[in-house]
């Protein structure tokens, strides 16, 4: 069962020119510092699973001596960027791990990202070295777009960074150095690459292991992209940490999940709720033995109550974990304490021990106690701000604080809670709607698997309010859907339409709804005369 966390020494300390953070005072210094402790610790355990490869500690050390020491003979030294546009595999661990060891910046990219999205990324940050998979080939740009890029390795050569000895020794680093750009999203404009340091990630690492309970043998199943923060940093990152195993699954399946999960003994995950319910739907899910199953984190959406009662019900000894964060944060800023999870569901839990959350109104005043704002964050995990992007870090950084866009208050214990993005809030007629709400509402409903719910344009209310949604089966009646939204929501809270879809819900790697392309779908519905509403 989960034990309260110990949390060790926290003190203040200056850092990134004029901020001065909470930090825990003994930490590693750096990255390097987290495969050396867990080879000493667990060194014929196993570090990697993928399919039916198995990297013991002390052989993954041996690769990444090799890969750093092929690195090297590329011209990679300290501060050069090698981007990787890989799957979840083994080769994405060790690169990274490699790039670290001398001092470089991994630079992971989405798999399915496009030819102008590469084209930016790669000469954004100049890059020196890019490893990918063998089919995104077609989709990289010329030689000539990007003049800096002086090696690209294609998988299926890469062997020919294992051809040059091995490199031990870490190059000097220190904690406020980058160690990773990842670029965000890019709901407006280009996406913009967030500069995680090692001070930043230590910290994210520490909080998930110290407030998660995790310890040498934990199994931890990754799903989710390891070229995103969920992937990197609160699981890759965070095994390594705690001297566990990492199952690697290429993508998610539910299926092959629960047979992953079942046949390796999987201790610990972090998924976003949809994955949950897709498990939940499987009708073989009681056949799989999840005994094994102690954490479940998961983020990106709020948790619907009615699968929080199902995973109770059919997993008692698992305890959920909602972690809210974002790339700018280097994962957490939030947990949800698990004996809480049953009765403050819609909450994303309590600010870790580094964190600071503040509320604030539009005009940069924090609100009272169960007002809602815009939620502000600080501490040693936020990053510094953009890579040559000034102008935006200007834009979203104040007084150390991260601006996060989202909407969402604080109760008097403590607990936040996030009602929408700025930008998916409804204004309909002067009456605020919180999608979220809407959302959690219409999931209760047994006939619906997935739904997502958007404001549409009126010449009149300024907003409607629609709602996407993908049934669990067939002959879902949206009049009993739109009764069952009336009984439990204010009367301008309910959809005034309902858009029914056979396929999934356009999700980006990471997990999260895609409401711009559900917007986008909806205005070219009614473009062409089709559609409710």
């Amino acid at each position: 069962m989960w034990a309260t966390p110990v949390v060790p020494e926290i003190a203040r300390e200056h850092h990134y020119g004029d901020r001065v953070v909470h930090c825990f005072r003994e930490r590693p210094d750096h990255l390097n510092r987290l495969l050396p402790e867990a080879l000493a610790r667990v060194p014929d355990n196993d570090a990697l699973v993928h399919g039916d490869r198995r990297l013991t500690y002390r052989a993954l050390d041996e690769q990444v001596g090799k890969v750093a020491a092929g690195l090297a003979a590329c011209g990679v030294g300290a501060g050069d960027r090698v981007a990787l546009i890989l799957g979840n595999r083994i080769e994405f661990v060790v690169l990274v791990l490699a790039t670290w060891r001398l001092g470089a910046v991994a630079v992971p990219l989405n798999t399915r990202d496009s030819r102008s999205g590469y084209e930016h990324a790669l000469g954004d940050s100049g890059a020196l070295v890019l490893v990918h998979e063998p089919d995104v080939r077609e989709r990289l740009p010329d030689n000539a777009a990007l003049p800096g890029l002086a090696h690209r390795i294609c998988t299926t050569a890469f062997d020919r960074l294992l051809q040059h000895g091995g490199r031990r020794e870490p190059a000097a680093v220190a904690e406020e150095d980058v160690a990773a750009i990842l670029y965000t999203s890019g709901t407006t404009g280009r996406p913009k690459g967030a500069m995680l340091t090692h001070l930043g990630i230590i910290h994210s690492l520490m909080h998930f292991t110290v407030c998660m309970g995790l310890e040498p043998g934990e199994r931890s199943l990754i799903t989710v992209p390891l070229s995103h923060v969920t992937g990197l940093v609160a699981l890759m990152g965070t095994c390594l940490h705690a001297a566990g195993t990492l199952i690697i699954q290429s993508e998610f399946k539910a299926r092959a999940f629960l047979e992953l999960a079942a046949r390796e003994r999987m201790t610990h995950t972090v998924l976003v709720p949809a994955m949950y319910n897709l498990c939940l739907l499987d009708p073989a899910f009681d056949r799989f033995d999840l005994s094994a199953w102690r954490i479940g984190g998961y983020g990106g959406a709020p948790m619907p109550e009615v699968t929080i009662g199902k995973l109770a019900e059919r997993l008692p000894d698992l305890q959920l974990m909602n972690a809210y964060g974002a790339t700018e944060t280097s994962s957490p800023v939030t947990m949800m304490p698990p004996a809480e999870t049953g009765v403050r569901g819609d909450s994303i839990g309590v600010a870790l021990p580094c964190a600071r959350v503040a509320i604030m109104d539009d005009d940069g005043r924090e609100v009272a106690r169960g007002q809602p704002g815009e939620l502000w964050v600080a501490g040693p995990m936020v990053v510094p701000g953009y890579w040559n992007n000034r102008e935006a870090t200007a834009r979203e950084f104040t007084g150390g604080f991260w601006r996060s866009g989202d909407i969402g208050s604080m109760d008097a214990d403590g607990f936040v809670y996030v009602f929408d993005r700025k930008k998916d809030m409804i204004n309909r007629g002067g009456y605020k709607v919180f999608t979220t709400e809407v959302e959690n509402v219409m999931l209760a409903h047994p006939g619906v698997a997935e739904v997502a719910v958007i404001g549409t344009p009126c010449p009149v209310l300024g907003e409607r309010v629609h709602a996407f949604v993908v049934p669990t089966g067939s002959g879902l009646d949206e009049s009993a859907l739109l009764d069952h939204c009336a009984a439990e929501l204010s009367d301008y809270k309910v959809p005034e339409g309902v858009i029914l879809r056979q396929e999934p819900l356009p999700r980006n790697p990471n997990g999260k709804v895609l409401k711009r392309a559900l917007r986008d779908a909806f205005a070219a519905q009614r473009s062409g005369g089709h559609g409710t509403g």
